[in-house]
């Protein structure tokens, strides 16, 4: 019982610190700064690139709600079909002659060219993106979303001006996921918590730190910041992170923040569909590496599994030390998951749950470099990344 007392303590001091000095993490508090007005001179033009790759089925819900942005300057959308095999083209085609025509805006649906060796996919399609948008001299902004994207009508011109007020190269916001089965109740908000811990967003939101990230539903970056396109980054399975990662290390202000204004409409019914979500890049976030995965996944089991477990058997032996430790350790981590519980609007009763729901991401952890080893690492809508494309640290 010594050994548990003494990990149950270490575990319990590990939440101390995250809770008082990781940047408070946890919290829901990083929004984006609102801007009373307009922008000085005149609102900058906007071009939207959206890469899709069958997403017949999303595009019409969320692509109407980009065309129909309350944007004073002049902006349009190009959605790269990236070799779709159900029609996503035709679909976006259709309404863009319909919706855009009724809100003012010009939608370009381009093929997508095959994918040329070590660029991964998405990024790919982003590439040929901007690549057309760089024919718009007037563009101010590039704003990089995803096909399964909703939007509130106001909140481009909420973003420009967040960008010009701060001088930011990049502002990005955290798609509020969907939260509606019962398996993404489970697992979308400790989603978010999970990348929130990986990447704080007031570090982030910091110049001075190191810590770099994005959100891939929606980014908006100055186009300045782009003279060198996305080469840089062309190998990256993990797109929004290294995207961040290249701005700020290129000395650009970036800004990072939750959000309900955009919304990802995709559902995961299924625990397979979040599973392959997370499974996918889950071992290309650990650069392909065996030692960062043991030690991922033993830190994981100390953080979220030694605490209930230290509780448990601390009671049942009556050991005070031990069951305290555990205690502790248990309540401070449910504690850091209620904001993020009501961010979703889901019960706080499911906080103390958060030890399972470790556990699943750990298993799916484990599961991606297994995938990884069987040659099927970043698999993604039929296609398979090249070798170990990997993500900027």
């Amino acid at each position: 019982m010594l050994g548990l007392s003494v990990v149950a303590v270490l575990a319990a001091a590990i939440w101390v610190y995250l809770l008082a000095g990781h940047g408070g993490y946890w919290l829901t508090t990083q929004r984006l700064p609102r801007v009373d007005g307009s922008v000085k001179n005149r609102w900058p033009d906007v071009v939207a690139i959206v890469p899709a790759r069958d997403e017949a089925e999303m595009v019409p819900v969320a692509l109407p709600t980009l065309l129909g942005q309350e944007y004073p300057g002049a902006f349009r959308v190009i959605l790269v079909d990236d070799c779709s095999s159900d029609g996503t083209a035709e679909v976006a085609a259709r309404l863009g002659a319909e919706c855009g025509a009724e809100a003012g805006r010009r939608l370009d649906v381009i093929g997508g060219k095959p994918r040329e060796a070590g660029w991964a996919g998405k990024v790919w399609a982003m590439a040929q993106g901007l690549e057309m948008a760089r024919g718009l001299e007037a563009a101010g902004y590039v704003l990089f979303t995803d096909a399964d994207i909703a939007w509130q009508p106001e909140t481009l011109k909420h973003l420009v001006r967040a960008a010009e007020a701060g001088h930011r190269n990049l502002v990005s916001q955290m798609a509020l996921l969907r939260a509606r089965s019962g398996w993404e109740r489970v697992l979308v908000p400790a989603f978010v918590y999970f990348f929130a811990q990986l990447y704080p967003f007031r570090r982030v939101n910091r110049p001075a730190a190191r810590t770099a990230a994005a959100a891939g539903g929606c980014m908006l970056v100055r186009r300045d910041a782009l003279k060198q396109g996305l080469a840089p980054i062309k190998d990256a399975l993990i797109d929004d992170v290294a995207l961040g990662r290249m701005i700020k290390r290129g000395g650009g202000r970036t800004w990072l923040g939750l959000t309900e204004d955009v919304r990802s409409v995709r559902p995961y019914d299924k625990l397979a569909s979040l599973w392959h979500m997370v499974a996918r890049s889950a071992y290309t976030q650990l650069r392909y590496s065996p030692l960062l995965l043991a030690g991922t996944i033993a830190g994981l089991l100390l953080m979220y599994a030694v605490p209930p477990v230290a509780a448990v058997a601390g009671l049942i032996a009556g050991d005070a030390l031990t069951a305290a430790a555990g205690l502790a350790g248990w309540v401070l981590m449910s504690v850091s998951y209620l904001p993020m519980l009501r961010l979703y609007r889901l019960s706080p009763l499911r906080a103390p749950t958060l030890p399972l729901i470790a556990l699943l991401y750990a298993a799916m952890t484990v599961d991606s470099a297994r995938r990884h080893y069987a040659g099927r690492g970043g698999e993604w809508k039929g296609r398979t990344a090249d070798g170990q494309l990997r993500l900027l640290l």
